[in-house]
Formats: structure tokens, C-alpha cells, sequence
């Protein structure tokens, strides 16, 4: 047998797993360790992680932890997550985020984190400094990913001051005036005589837009909760916007004044339990002050637990009175996303667009609506799964 016949053999073995050891017939010498690590999450007779369904037993979790340290050096960071967010779910190991030495040991990325702010409420007091210094982390990665995007594309389409050209002593921008009037230079005097002032732009006296993101905080959308989160507290940190956070399941919960922290964001929230949206856009709407400067973005798949009818005579109240108002089926990375169908082409029919946006696409977004453009073409024209009525 030739060299790439019994690598060829090797690799079939792993992709098969152990029941096709009598077939390939090939060693698998120093990919064993590899083979262990899949069997331990693929297979019903595992070495060391099935026996962690049991629950209770303070000897195997020590074995998770040098699991994810093993997948993390046989596997690229991808590949990690995506055996990681298996063994959740095959495994039961959500009772294993409860251990701080596994917390250490895991991959963190956006499902951790999601696990983690789902578990928030029972996570034991030796184990919250750690889940919130992983929770930390991966905001902080994301925060530099999202944050100048979000922060340059918001603020360029925001409606600047025009020029003061009337400007007060105190306002006058003194190299562009000189610049301007330097033919009028008097050598007599060995001075300029400005003809024209040049002054800055006038701050605002108010935010120029009122943002309102209204969450579902339902267990289906618990990425687009992490990153509205940091999409939300970098929108917060721009004094030309006024944001505004709620989140809702079947009770509605004002967390604007969290802001400034995405992290203390996060442990705010609860994921899971039904959704009533009515109750939540009834309440976002009891927080518009000028409809016409409020962008009001709701993220959700739109399984209502509420009253339907009620919400769709919300939704054209508020699109009438002149809020922008846009339903996002899902802010994450993930594919195609799943959603109520029907009331998405109700809401569309209203004016309220409804399609699924990533993180790297939401500061296009947000500068579009800031622009009043039509926003249903605009995602159309960016290939983002759109519903029209």
C-alpha cells in the first residue's frame, strides 16, 4: 500500500469514526488523539464525555476541560466552535458552563457567550468573575471588529451644520477666515480686513436621530441579542443619536441606562420564554418624542405570542406618524434565518421592511436610514434576504 493510499485510508477512518476500523485497516498512529477527541463528542461510547450526560460526577468534568484544550490544538479556531456548539447540544453540557476550569479551557466566541447570558441566573458565585471575564473578551474582540464601521458610517450620514457664516468671536475659524480673505491683506497696517468670516458649525442642541432597537430576547435569537447589544452601546456613545435599548420576551425591560456597559448589557438580559411583540412595540412606541428624527429597528423572527392584529395597527400608526420603522429577522452571522412569514408580509405590506442582516452590514444600515433612503432597496440590493408584501 502505497503512502497516500494509507493517508487516504487514515482520513476515512476519522470522518467514519471506529466502527470503520476493520475496514480502512489503515493504523492510525499519531492521529489517535484526533480519532479520541471526535469519538468523545460523535460517539455513543466516548472516551470521557458521554459519561458527563449522567450530570453530578466532580471526576469527569476535569476530562471536558482537557477535551477542549485537545480540539482546540488538533483543530482550527472554526472547527472548534463548531464541536463546541455540538457538544452543547449532543452532550448536555450546559451544566459544564458552571465550572470555571472548563470556562478557561473553552474557545470564546459569540455562542459561548450566548450560553453564558442564558445561564447567567444560576451561574454559581465562584464561577461569575470567570464567565464574565470570557463574556468580556469576546465583546471586546467584536467592539474592535463593529466599532469604527459603525461610528464612521453613522456619522457621515448624519445631517452636519451647514457653515456659519455669521459666526460669534468665539466661533470664528480663524485660519480658513485669514485663508479666505488674503487679498484684502492693508500692508499699512500689516493686517487683513476680512470681508468674509468663516466660523465653525454650531453644536446641536439635541441629537439629530432617536434610535430605538427592540429586541426578542426569545432563545432562537439569542446572537442577534450579543450583537445588537455592542451595536447598541457604540450607537449610544455618539452624541448626535439618541439610543435607546429594550428587550422583551413576554415582559418588556428598558435597558438604556446599561448602555455604557455591553457586558453588564448582557447579564441584563434573559434568554428564552415566549415573545410578545405587540407589548414590546407598544412600549417602544410610548418612547417616541419627534417620529420623524426615530429610527426604530426591531429584531426578531416574529413568532408573535402576543395579539397579531394589535400589532400590525402599531406598526401603521408608527409608520404613518413617520418613524422609520424596520424588522430585522435576525442580526448575526448565521444563514439564512427562520421567521413568521406571514406577519413579515403583513408588516412589509405596512412599509415595514423585514430581512436578516450581519453584523458587518448593520452600519450601512443604520447610515441609510439615517439618509430616510428606501431601505427595502437597499437591502435588495445587497443580496439580504428580504419579504415585501
Amino acid at each position: 500500500m502505497s503512502n497516500d493510499d494509507s493517508t487516504r485510508l487514515r482520513r476515512w477512518r476519522l470522518v467514519l469514526g471506529s466502527e470503520a476500523e476493520a475496514a480502512c485497516g489503515a493504523p492510525l498512529g499519531a492521529e489517535a488523539e484526533i480519532d479520541q477527541a471526535l469519538a468523545a463528542l460523535y460517539e455513543s461510547s466516548g472516551n470521557g464525555l458521554g459519561e458527563d450526560r449522567k450530570g453530578g460526577r466532580g471526576a469527569s468534568r476535569p476530562g471536558v476541560a482537557r477535551w477542549l484544550g485537545d480540539i482546540r490544538r488538533y483543530f482550527p479556531s472554526p472547527v472548534v466552535q463548531v464541536m463546541q456548539r455540538d457538544a452543547l447540544e449532543r452532550l448536555k453540557l450546559r451544566e459544564m458552563l458552571l465550572q470555571p476550569e472548563m470556562l478557561e479551557a473553552a474557545q470564546p466566541d459569540v455562542h459561548l457567550v450566548a450560553q453564558l447570558v442564558a445561564l447567567a441566573g444560576v451561574i454559581p458565585a465562584k464561577t461569575r468573575d470567570t464567565a464574565r471575564a470570557v463574556v468580556r473578551r469576546v465583546v471586546d474582540e467584536l467592539m474592535k471588529r463593529l466599532e469604527e464601521p459603525l461610528r464612521s458610517a453613522v456619522t457621515g450620514a448624519l445631517d452636519r451644520s451647514q457653515r456659519n457664516r455669521r459666526p460669534r468671536h468665539a466661533e470664528i475659524d480663524w485660519h480658513r477666515t485669514i485663508r479666505a480673505n488674503l487679498r484684502h491683506w492693508q500692508p499699512e497696517h500689516r493686517t487683513v480686513v476680512p470681508e468674509v468670516l468663516h466660523g465653525y458649525g454650531r453644536k446641536a442642541r439635541r441629537p439629530q436621530r432617536e434610535l430605538i432597537l427592540c429586541i426578542d430576547q426569545s432563545g432562537s435569537m439569542a446572537q442577534s441579542v450579543v450583537y445588537a447589544s455592542i451595536c447598541g452601546a457604540v450607537m449610544a456613545s455618539l452624541p448626535a443619536v439618541s439610543t435607546k435599548m429594550v428587550v422583551f420576551d413576554t415582559a418588556v425591560v428598558d435597558l438604556s441606562d446599561q448602555l455604557d456597559d455591553p457586558v453588564e448589557l448582557l447579564f441584563g438580559v434573559q434568554l428564552g420564554g415566549g415573545t410578545d411583540i405587540n407589548g414590546a412595540v407598544g412600549y417602544c412606541q410610548s418612547l417616541v418624542r419627534e417620529p420623524r428624527n426615530t429610527i426604530l429597528v426591531l429584531i426578531s423572527d416574529l413568532y408573535e405570542g402576543g395579539v397579531a392584529p394589535q400589532l400590525l395597527r402599531r406598526a401603521a400608526e408608527l409608520v404613518a406618524s413617520g418613524v422609520q420603522f424596520i424588522t430585522l429577522l435576525a442580526l448575526s452571522d448565521e444563514g439564512a434565518p427562520a421567521y413568521d412569514r406571514q406577519l413579515a408580509s403583513q408588516l412589509a405590506a405596512l412599509g415595514v421592511p423585514s430581512f436578516a442582516c450581519t453584523p458587518d452590514a448593520f452600519p450601512a444600515l443604520m447610515a441609510a436610514a439615517i439618509r430616510r433612503e428606501d431601505i427595502t432597496a437597499w437591502a435588495a440590493g445587497r443580496g439580504l434576504v428580504t419579504t415585501r408584501g
